[in-house]
This record gives structure tokens, C-alpha cells and sequence, in this order.
């Protein structure tokens, strides 16, 4: 069996995803990502590995991706977000042609062949409120974890309208819902709601096209998602439990499989020719 490890190096948390012969998920670890991305990335591996009592010389081969990707020393290669995420989502869903991946600092949307090739991609990278920390952000201002944002959305009864079109300004009409009553349910329902809007905006600017698949750690919470589905009006593909963070990592190593099964055929090739000489 080969074992390809895919690290996927994120904003916010550093995943970890191990795969046997390309396609069985082995382990899985993920951590906050910090500041020391090096020591995060080995972190994630090892604690992968100590799962299912491994060790790093049994890896054969790492791929890293995510915006920490080069900060990895042990790789064998790194690649692209947009590329890791396209193979991460195919394998899970082979029919997925258009991606939406919310992560903490970025929204990305791209348009993938049957392939999983990426054919166009749009990203919402300059502000923040077009990503998972606004939604963050908005529950700490008012004195909620992150973990409590999926039960309080499911308490709201109507949402608050937040259209700013910056996080800056969505952050003021947070303090005027606040000071106007409204309740802390509606308030995160409505940032919700306007981090929804912006992700379909985004997907429309690569041409979407079913099946659509949703990844990154703010599709934890259920609100967002039936939020994106209502909008689409279709059935959409999200990977179950945590598995929703790992979809980068999934692909990374899927692509190290690939690409050492590639080298081990061309090393075998190169036997055989100097063999026959």
C-alpha cells in the first residue's frame, strides 16, 4: 500500500490527511495554524501518523498546499490551493463541477472540468468581510465562540440586514443592530445571510454549473449551508462532519499519489533501459 500525506497549511487551521493507494482516508489531524508554520505542519503529520501507530518513513510521498504551502520543509511538492481543492472535491464527489470554499481569510469559487482541471476561478481575498472571520469576528463583538454560532443562527427569527459592502462598515451595522435591540441571533443570521450573498455573486463570475460542492470550516454550521442551497435553488454536495475541512488536504494527497506512482514508473522504465544497454 502506498501512504501519501497531504498538509494543507490554511489561514486559520493546519490539516493533516493521510491516504492509503490514493483514495482511502488513513488519518486525519488538524491544529490552529499560528504563526510557526513549519512546527504546524510537522505537528499535524505527526499526530496523523502517531493515530495509526506510523511513522514519517513510511510516508511516500507529501504534498502541501494552502497558503502556508512552501513553509513545509519535508514536502516532496506543493500546490495551489484552487488545484488541491479540485481533486480533494472530485474524489469525493467525481460529478462536481463548480467549488465554493469558504476558508478564514479567503472565499474562492471555481469552475472544474471532469478532469477536476480547474477551467476559471474568482476570489474575494480583500476583504473580510467576505470570509469566514467576519462571521467570527461578528460573534466574538458580541460575546460568543465560535462554537455557538451554529446554535445561536438556529434560534433567529428574522435576520438583520447587514449590506456593507466592507468588513469595516458591516462591523458598524453590527453595533447599530446592537444598539437598536435587535437580537444577537438575527444579528449572526444576517451576517450570515450577507457572507451567502457574496458567495453566490462569486460563483456567477466563474459561470457555476451543477453539481456544486462546498468545502471549508465555515460549512460546519447548517444555516450557512441551507442558506446557499435555498439561493442556488439546487441540491449541493458538503462532505460530512469535519471532513468539510479537510477537502484541500484530501486532494493534496491524492496528488501525491499520483505523482508517485508517476515516479516509481518512470525510475522502473530507466532500470529496464540501463539494464538492456
Amino acid at each position: 500500500m502506498t501512504l501519501t500525506a497531504g498538509i494543507d497549511v490554511g489561514s486559520t487551521y493546519a490539516k493533516c490527511v493521510l491516504l492509503g493507494d490514493g483514495d482511502e482516508l488513513i488519518s486525519r489531524a488538524l491544529a490552529r495554524t499560528g504563526f510557526r508554520l513549519s512546527e504546524v505542519s510537522n505537528r499535524v503529520l505527526e499526530e496523523a501518523l502517531d493515530k495509526i501507530g506510523l511513522r514519517r518513513a513510511d510516508v511516500d510521498y507529501v504534498v502541501s498546499t494552502g497558503f502556508g504551502r512552501h513553509q513545509v520543509p519535508f514536502r516532496d511538492v506543493q500546490v495551489t490551493d484552487l488545484t488541491a481543492a479540485a481533486r480533494g472535491a472530485s474524489l469525493l464527489f467525481p460529478d462536481t463541477r463548480t467549488i465554493l470554499d469558504i476558508g478564514g481569510q479567503t472565499m474562492k469559487a471555481s469552475l472544474v472540468d471532469d478532469r477536476a482541471r480547474v477551467k476559471s476561478f474568482r476570489l474575494n481575498d480583500k476583504c473580510a468581510a467576505g470570509t469566514g472571520a467576519f462571521i467570527e469576528k461578528t460573534a466574538r463583538y458580541m460575546g460568543y465562540e465560535t462554537e455557538e454560532i451554529g446554535p445561536l443562527i438556529a434560534t433567529s427569527k428574522d435576520p438583520a440586514p447587514i449590506s456593507g459592502v466592507c468588513a469595516v462598515f458591516a462591523e458598524s451595522e453590527v453595533i447599530n443592530h446592537l444598539s437598536l435591540g435587535r437580537a444577537p441571533a438575527d444579528i449572526m443570521h444576517g451576517a450570515v445571510a450577507s457572507l451567502v450573498g457574496r458567495a453566490i455573486q462569486l460563483m456567477k463570475r466563474v459561470r457555476m454549473q451543477p453539481e456544486y460542492t462546498l468545502l471549508g470550516g465555515i460549512l460546519r454550521f447548517e444555516r450557512m449551508v441551507d442558506e446557499i442551497r435555498t439561493a442556488l435553488n439546487a441540491e449541493i454536495n458538503i462532505p460530512e462532519g469535519d471532513l468539510v475541512q479537510f477537502v484541500g488536504a484530501i486532494g493534496a494527497a491524492r496528488l501525491g499519489h499520483i505523482r508517485y506512482l508517476r515516479h516509481a514508473a518512470e525510475s522502473a522504465s530507466e532500470e529496464e533501459t540501463s539494464v538492456s544497454a
